[in-house]
């Protein structure tokens, strides 16, 4: 299943990605520092959904309170709640 989120207090406007089971797989970010979340999203590919979550959720982007990586977290634990219904 594809889930999008709108990104909030990052250079990123959104991420795109799919679930297929618990498996996270076709990360894509929109905006935002190109090489680095290509990056992100080719290792994150193939994970655990609670994998990457554990693994990004938190982390911050200079003095933001949050950064690409944890708006993907947040992304991912919205779309892993949609799916437990």
């Amino acid at each position: 299943m594809t889930f999008e989120h709108r990104n909030h207090g990052t250079c990123s406007q959104a991420v795109r990605f799919e679930i297929e089971g618990t498996t996270v797989k076709n990360v894509e970010f929109f905006g935002g520092c190109n090489g680095n979340l290509k990056g992100i999203a080719s290792l994150v590919d193939g994970m655990d959904i609670d994998e990457v979550i554990q693994r990004t959720k938190g982390i911050r982007c200079g003095y933001k309170d949050t950064s690409c990586p944890d708006q993907l977290a947040q992304a991912l634990e919205a779309a892993k709640a949609k799916l437990e219904k």
